[in-house]
């Protein structure tokens, strides 16, 4: 895939205004649409929006199914699934960070609600048969496991009664005799959910903003998918993992990272004609229009690491699925690949020649452009068109901490490098993100607003306290729409500026 010139934001679902203690997918949301459109953007990053308690998205409990935290109140309040006194125990002050607790204690109580006043009203009933046929392949699994793991105290599902655990026919027959009301809880609120989903993504496609997406490379095992599809991980009898995933030392961590998140089969899945994980990016791409392969290294070579290890330094490489899972993908998709590949990490020759030969761009961050001097990949001279350009991703901290907490010599080479003092450095960022040859920019909302540490995502690693910064409704005003339409402008990237190689002779020399 190679896109036009063209730039993006990166923001996640959870970090725009609301009065709910989160963001969510209704009116601010199609609020952030337009204020995209007016800056001349024309991708939304917004990273997986799949199900977790503790609020991180790449540990989420399904690839298909999405956050209940993230289906908006008010649009079930217009729906008639509330009323409006039901709404305002869950009301936060715009400016506090997302409190996951709480959100999780007020959404589990009023989705209860909701879903017990739309099964008694019959309204939309028609609709949500539908859903239901059309998502049953996954929404069945996902609303049996949600159903299962509130009823016995929200513990993982290798806590749960044996029978229920390993899913024998008597075990997922009592389930259901037993759980029907959270069953049909768990399926009400995915059918509200992608209602509040293809809205949005309907309304951003009339605004010329295209979705990016996110298909983590690994599942949690304390999700849906692993208790669904055993086979497909590399388990024991009982369910526990043999190997788990992670990274080795790094930019990011001395010990490397442990992921903790079973390994698959890939001789078992690729036996199947890797269906499992092609249901699996149609999932996302049911979210989005563009996907973004999580650690695409993983698929020439991923670091397994021992179920009993203490830190991820006791892994090794195995080779991964290569091109036969790609070539599986790209014919059931019908030969289109609409994806970006992750190719942050531990990048081999390998990796580089399984990302060009299926022509995947791939990403260049410039906070890691100043450490190695003049041969850094991640410097805009040694960019190539089919790539992406970010000035951090939701990994990183915000431009504005990493300078301050930059060493001297990368402070020294980003200033010779923009000509500036280091003042303003993510306006700098930026302008080295939108003049680079990549075809796309992608900034991430902070380093848009000139945000510092206290803004940042996620720190990798780190098990709690991520993904709690929110936006605020008066962040969004005309300084940068401004900034940012003049930057598309400048560099070329606005939605309907033409292309030098959409031009003929005689245009490009009048230009």
């Amino acid at each position: 895939m190679t896109f036009k010139r063209s730039a993006g934001v990166l923001l996640h679902i959870s970090s725009l205004p609301g009065d709910f203690g989160i963001g969510d997918l209704g009116e601010r949301a199609h609020w952030f649409i337009d204020f995209l459109a007016a800056a001349g953007q024309s991708y939304w990053q917004i990273l997986p929006l799949g199900p977790d308690d503790a609020g991180n998205p790449y540990m989420a409990q399904s690839t298909w199914a999405g956050s209940p935290f993230l289906v908006s109140l008010e649009a079930l309040e217009r729906a008639g699934d509330l009323i409006p006194s039901e709404l305002s125990a869950a009301r936060v002050p715009q400016g506090s960070l997302v409190d996951y607790g709480f959100i999780s204690r007020t959404r589990r109580e009023l989705l209860s609600l909701a879903a017990q006043r739309f099964f008694a009203s019959g309204r939309d009933r028609s609709a949500y048969d539908k859903f239901c046929e059309a998502e049953s392949d996954w929404l069945d699994d996902w609303a049996l496991f949600s159903a299962a793991r509130q009823t016995h105290g929200n513990r993982p599902w290798w806590e749960w009664p044996r029978d229920i655990a390993l899913r024998t026919p008597q075990g997922i027959k009592s389930l259901r005799e037993s759980c029907q009301r959270e069953i049909d809880t768990a399926k009400y609120v995915q059918f509200r959910f992608f209602q509040q989903l293809d809205a949005l993504r309907k309304k951003a496609a009339s605004a010329g903003i295209r979705l990016i997406g996110d298909v983590p490379i690994y599942c949690s095992r304390d999700s849906a998918d692993v208790w669904a599809a055993r086979e497909y991980f590399q388990l024991d009898d009982n369910g526990a993992p043999k190997l788990v995933s992670g990274v080795p030392p790094d930019y990011f961590a001395k010990d490397g990272q442990l992921w903790g998140s079973p390994i698959y089969d890939w001789q078992r899945l690729e036996k199947d004609g890797f269906r499992w994980w092609i249901r699996r990016v149609k999932a996302v791409l049911r979210q989005c229009d563009v996907l973004r392969i999580d650690h695409f290294r993983a698929f020439e070579a991923y670091w397994a690491i021992p179920a009993t290890a203490a830190t991820a330094r006791e892994g090794r490489w195995v080779k991964g699925p290569g091109d036969a899972f790609f070539a599986a993908v790209k014919e059931a998709l019908g030969g289109q690949m609409s994806f970006i590949a992750e190719d942050l990490g531990i990048i081999t020759k390998g990796v580089r020649e399984l990302r060009d030969r299926w022509d995947l761009p791939g990403m260049r961050v410039l906070q890691f452009a100043f450490g190695e001097g003049a041969a850094s990949p991640h410097l805009p001279i040694r960019h190539t068109p089919n790539s992406v350009v970010y000035t951090g991703t939701h990994d990183n901290d915000t431009t504005v901490g990493w300078y301050e907490k930059a060493s001297a010599i990368e402070k020294d080479l980003f200033r010779r490098y923009t000509a500036t003092d280091g003042g303003y450095c993510h306006y700098h960022m930026i302008r080295l993100a939108y003049g680079s040859i990549a075809s796309l920019a992608i900034v991430p909302m902070q380093d848009v607003l000139g945000l510092g540490t206290w803004a940042r995502f996620n720190i990798p690693g780190l098990v709690e306290g991520n993904w709690k910064w929110k936006l605020l409704p008066e962040q969004l005003g005309e300084a940068p729409v401004a900034m940012l339409h003049e930057m598309a402008e400048v560099f070329g990237r606005l939605p309907w500026q033409k292309q030098a190689e959409e031009m003929d002779d005689a245009q490009i020399e009048a230009a």
